[in-house]
């Protein structure tokens, strides 16, 4: 599928896809950039893209839009995913921690009929999507796939029937806990550790979810609790929008070094954030001493402090570049391989975004800088789809031999 040309422009590249380095690149000819800029714009067509965390269903709790048009709001609209060759986003059904045993499942049936109505009422344009043949279906017939992901496990109410209700309805991965240690998990970010990582019931979660063929998904775990996942599971595990802590040292929401490596033993992968909070180390540490006057007695609401606070999010220290993102892709490379690394923007969850890579549109521009690093079509074939494709088909191959799926 590539063309003879591009094959001969990629011979002159000075390192190998094996060995990327995020702070050198290869030296181009503006007339090479242009060509690598054309052949990922032909890739970004010619590849499914899968996107394993997008927070359009609860946006659009807040706020109905139309999004087959081109929105002013928000990150994913059709006209932009069309236009950055997104194919099948994961639709995150998202439950905030305060729903838990208070209305979590009620919040859950209304999210994913949400999506279920945007694919009947725009049957030309959305589909729904519950295996990769689903989706490999879908793009076939020019439709994007709106598969389904549940953010946070608090639907599930201390009931396993309720996982094979969710399966049902199209869940196929289930974010154990969000902000909050839940009845299933603990989380990064409550520092309680109220289980010690799973509790026992979470244990019986993550079987069932093996049987019935839901991908298990420890983005927003702790660390104990990810490591518990990763050992019980029977099938891979996937971090659905996670990025590195190696670029950012103590945000347990990120992955370490030995947790990738971990994931990839176990045949996981890693589906790296956008948002610039998970990669951009300077503007954490401008935040982090917000942080510290806050916690000395500062008032957060202070006009002062929120100034201050905005101009670090707004500033592009904070927010970083394109190629900070591929940076982070670089680095699961470099240790654990190309076969367990993705994209998982969190488009419509995050406040913040590199500069060049604001929206949905935007794909073509980061599969270009890892063009210019040395990354081959299969190898942007792999972090476009065929790794998560990888993960789904043998987590349904697990719960065709353990039964239940």
């Amino acid at each position: 599928m590539k063309n003879l040309f591009f094959l001969i422009t990629l011979s002159f590249l000075s390192f190998s896809c094996s060995n990327p380095k995020s702070s050198e690149k290869n030296e181009h000819s503006v007339e090479t950039t242009r060509d690598l800029a054309a052949e990922a714009e032909r890739l970004s067509k010619e590849f499914i893209i899968v996107d394993g965390h997008v927070d359009l269903p609860y946006r659009l709790h807040n706020k109905m839009e139309d999004v087959t048009v081109q929105t002013d709001a928000g990150h994913f609209d059709y006209v932009r995913a069309k236009k950055g060759g997104l194919d099948a986003p994961f639709m995150s059904i998202y439950i905030p921690a305060a729903k838990e045993f208070n209305g979590a499942m009620d919040l859950a049936m209304e999210l994913i009929a949400s999506v279920e109505k945007l694919c009947t009422d725009h049957h030309d344009k959305f589909a729904l999507a519950m295996t990769p043949n689903d989706i490999k279906k879908n793009f076939s017939n020019n439709l994007i796939s709106l598969p389904m992901g549940l953010e946070n496990g608090a639907p599930v109410e201390g009931k396993l029937e309720n996982l094979d209700v969710l399966y049902k309805k199209g869940i196929r991965y289930i974010t154990l806990t969000h902000s909050k240690d839940n009845h299933i998990s603990d989380s990064s970010y409550d520092q309680k550790y109220t289980n010690g990582g799973l509790s026992p019931f979470g244990y019986k979660v993550i079987e069932r979810m093996n049987r019935l063929g839901i991908m298990v998904d420890v983005a927003h775990v702790s660390d104990s609790a990810f490591y518990q996942a990763v050992k019980v599971s029977k099938a891979p595990v996937i971090a659905s929008h996670s990025s590195c802590r190696h670029f950012t040292p103590g945000f347990e929401r990120n992955v370490s070094d030995d947790m990738i490596k971990l994931l990839a033993k176990n045949k996981g992968v890693i589906m790296i954030n956008f948002g610039s909070f998970f990669l951009s180390p300077q503007g954490n540490k401008r935040l982090d001493k917000v942080e510290a006057k806050i916690k000395a007695g500062a008032d957060r609401n202070d006009p002062a402090i929120k100034a201050e606070i905005d101009s670090i999010k707004n500033s592009p220290a904070f927010l970083g570049n394109i190629s900070i993102v591929a940076d982070h892709i670089d680095h699961v490379v470099e240790i654990a391989g190309i076969d367990y690394v993705g994209f998982g923007s969190d488009f419509d969850g995050v406040d913040n975004l590199p500069i060049g890579l604001e929206d949905a549109s935007k794909y073509p521009d980061l599969i270009h800088e890892l063009l210019i690093r040395g990354y081959t079509p299969e190898d942007i074939e792999k972090i476009c789809y065929k790794n998560l494709f990888r993960v789904w088909d043998e987590v349904i191959e697990v719960a065709g031999k353990v039964g239940g799926g």
